[in-house]
């Protein structure tokens, strides 16, 4: 591997999740108590990567275009951080933050 770097894992989750909390009706994102359960996870090599993020939604959102916005804003992070585009990028909405006082 001559002349080729590589990104660890942990630093593409956090670039991914970097990217998500940017995302307007983003309130969080959302670990698990579960051990080894993180709000990001990726799977599989440079070739078929696979994102997972966990998070929880602004009350009010719309969830399906939270859901989309976070899956683009993602995948441009991660193609001018990292070159890289992954080949999923799925989004669990584990909750909805609860309404702010007005």
């Amino acid at each position: 591997m001559a002349g080729q770097a590589s990104i660890s894992t942990e630093i593409l989750a956090r670039y991914a999740a970097d990217a998500a909390r940017e995302v307007e009706g983003v309130r969080e994102l959302a670990d698990s108590p579960l051990p080894r359960r993180h709000a990001v996870r990726v799977s599989g090599s440079d070739g078929a990567m696979r994102l997972e993020l966990h998070v929880v939604t602004e009350w009010g959102a719309s969830i399906p275009a939270v859901g989309r916005k976070v899956q683009e804003r993602v995948r441009e992070y991660l193609s001018s951080m990292a070159d890289i585009e992954p080949l999923a990028v799925e989004v669990v909405v584990d909750a909805v933050g609860p309404e702010r006082d007005a």
